[in-house]
């Protein structure tokens, strides 16, 4: 039951206090990481440990200047990883067929079920953490960065650190939108209107759209946070990454 508790209670933190992350916890999340399930038990993922001050400086560049980059004492980058495992087939007379984009979303799935696992065992201990998006925006800058070989390309990236903050649970839909027995459900107008109407009736809702300037919380989303050319750019920029690490031989 402390596991569920801990799931339950995730919090997205963003301020983090000046406090150093203690070896054995920061172990403890690591070996949790490592634990997790994994395709074939191949473990084709790795994680970039980042603590010293002035590296973090130049990740918090390459993440868009955000803040908690630079407060949270520790910073894991998760990458989908066929690079030891191809060198280990390779060593060992076998020819690995790994060089394809159903490789790459295979290592990606393993490297973020790892990622929830390091996030479940710093919670579990007191900490707070915060997912970074401009992983797969920034995965070039990162591979760089890192020089991360072939075979290597970074796809989330955690922040982890004592709170500095409290903020409440946010808002999810019902289980309804997203559980489907047996077979999927089709979504009716009627029941798309249902599932949403408590998100849309929030008063941070509101506050939004009287902002934004915008009539509904959909239209928050399609122009300003996910606009579909600035997802049409990322989505180039990541499939050249993905392509130039050796991933779309297919």
């Amino acid at each position: 039951m402390e596991a569920l508790q801990t799931i339950f209670e995730h919090r997205t933190i963003r301020k983090y206090k000046n406090i150093p992350v203690e070896k054995a916890k920061l172990d403890n999340i690591l070996e949790a990481a490592i634990r997790t399930s994994t395709t074939g038990n191949m473990q084709v993922y790795s994680i970039i440990v980042t603590q010293d001050v002035e590296r973090k400086k130049e990740l918090h560049k390459i993440h868009f200047s955000q803040n908690m980059v630079l407060e949270a004492p520790v910073i894991l980058t998760f990458n989908a990883d066929f690079n030891r495992f191809n060198q280990w087939c390779k060593q060992r007379k076998a020819i690995p067929g790994y060089d394809n984009f159903l490789s790459f979303f295979t290592a990606s799935i393993d490297a973020l079920i790892a990622a929830q696992n390091a996030t479940i065992a710093a919670e579990a201990q007191g900490l707070g953490v915060c997912y970074l998006g401009t992983t797969t925006y920034q995965a070039q800058k990162l591979i760089d960065f890192f020089h991360l070989p072939q075979s290597v390309v970074p796809v989330t990236t955690l922040v982890i650190g004592y709170p500095d903050e409290n903020p409440p649970l946010v808002d999810r839909l019902p289980a309804e939108a997203v559980v489907h027995y047996e077979q999927y459900d089709e979504n009716t107008t009627e029941k798309i209107n249902r599932l949403y109407a408590e998100k849309e009736a929030l008063e941070e809702t509101k506050q939004l759209l009287e902002t934004n300037q915008l009539e509904t919380l959909a239209q928050i989303f399609t122009q300003n946070r996910y606009p579909k050319a600035m997802n049409i750019d990322f989505s180039k920029l990541f499939l050249e990454v993905i392509n130039k690490q050796g991933f779309m031989n297919q």
